[in-house]
């Protein structure tokens, strides 16, 4: 089967799965607005689109600019260019309905504005049903040509850290070890980064999400370095923690601690889990080692098509984990004028428990 044949056999199976929700939604269709979720079930990239997912048929609706692209990118749906925009013509084939229709749509990916213009574009007889993230349900369990092209993005983020953190010295800005990433990703193959390149040193690494700075690196201080890599349309993530010279050992301690927090995270996942209960087996290492206070966000989530999926491995979480889907792994302390530390793994939930899909090294480097 030639790689045409085998999307179309993909796309046609996760838009089948889609309708089976149907009826659990009290739907008779779904409006996909979502880009992220256009490209899953029918392969479309491109910035304008909507579908709709109905149960003998499914149509993507974009513009003129996208003629030739959808020639090459789409399988498995009907293609309409409305020349008088998308609303407009989502909302005339919608009013050509004989009977009361309902329709599921994402409250989250949908305007009050646009909402509203569907509703007066699509007429009285079509009735609207805020959804539960249905594709989004569809997508939290890979499917194992995802999981090879995950494993490969994993492992392509590893080995461009690897490079750069070959070249760390103090004297260099974080802008220029972030760019050092993301052009050594591009040069591997990757398409783009998942997301902005964190690099933040010293006391600044103590901020969960900085973004690169002039900033010079120094000498005795910690950098942490968070980076993701796009492959054929997939995300990677990873953040690995550095020290610039001989760490004292009140650093070292923390990112004992922060490992093992990590390890426990890890040995807490599989099938039936609660993602809370994730979340708390690395609290409880944090606890022990009074560090608890200094973690301020959730263990992990979920990864794909986007950096975050569906779930969220926090406090209170009850989604429940399934074989196949990727999660990240990410405890992490941050002790302000100090500095942070986070050690973040991607993983794949099986039978036996998480599987490492990142292979880069975890070991605290001193450099």
């Amino acid at each position: 089967m030639d790689k045409r044949s085998t999307q179309l056999k993909t796309r046609r199976g996760r838009l089948s799965r889609l309708r089976l929700l149907f009826s659990a939604s009290h739907v008779d269709a779904i409006l996909v607005t979502h880009l992220p979720n256009i490209t899953y079930l029918c392969g479309f990239s491109g910035s304008a689109g909507i579908l709709l997912v109905e149960p003998d048929r499914a149509t993507l609706f974009t513009d003129s600019r996208y003629t030739f692209q959808c020639r090459q990118e789409v399988s498995g749906v009907d293609v309409c260019i409305a020349p008088t925009g998308l609303l407009r013509a989502v909302g005339e084939m919608l009013r050509r309905s004989r009977s009361t229709v309902y329709v599921g749509y994402s409250a989250e990916h949908v305007t009050v504005a646009h909402k509203r213009a569907l509703a007066g574009l699509a007429g009285p007889k079509v009735r609207w049903a805020a959804g539960l993230h249905e594709v989004e349900q569809l997508r939290v369990v890979k499917e194992p040509a995802e999981l090879v092209a995950m494993r490969e993005a994993a492992n392509l983020v590893g080995q461009a850290w690897t490079i750069a953190a070959g070249k760390l010295r103090a004297g260099v800005t974080e802008l220029r070890v972030a760019a050092d990433i993301e052009h050594t990703m591009k040069v591997q193959g990757a398409s783009g980064p998942s997301f902005e390149t964190i690099v933040a040193s010293g006391p600044r690494s103590a901020w969960a999400h900085a973004r690169a700075t002039s900033k010079l690196l120094k000498k005795n201080e910690l950098v942490v370095m968070d980076q993701g890599a796009i492959l054929r349309g997939y995300c990677s993530d990873m953040t690995r923690t550095v020290f610039l010279g001989r760490a004292p050992d009140r650093i070292r301690r923390l990112f004992q601690a922060v490992l093992e927090a990590q390890q426990a995270a890890k040995a807490a996942i599989k099938p039936g889990v609660r993602a809370r209960e994730v979340d708390a087996a690395a609290r409880l290492v944090l606890r022990r080692h009074k560090l608890e206070q200094y973690f301020t966000h959730s263990t992990g989530h979920g990864l794909g098509i986007e950096i975050h999926e569906m779930p969220k491995l926090g406090r209170g979480e009850r989604f429940v984990l399934e074989e196949g889907m990727v999660i990240t792994v990410e405890p992490g302390v941050y002790i302000e004028g100090l500095g942070g530390i986070r050690i973040e793994d991607e993983v794949v939930v099986t039978a036996k428990g998480a599987e490492d899909l990142t292979s880069a090294t975890k070991e605290f480097l001193e450099l």
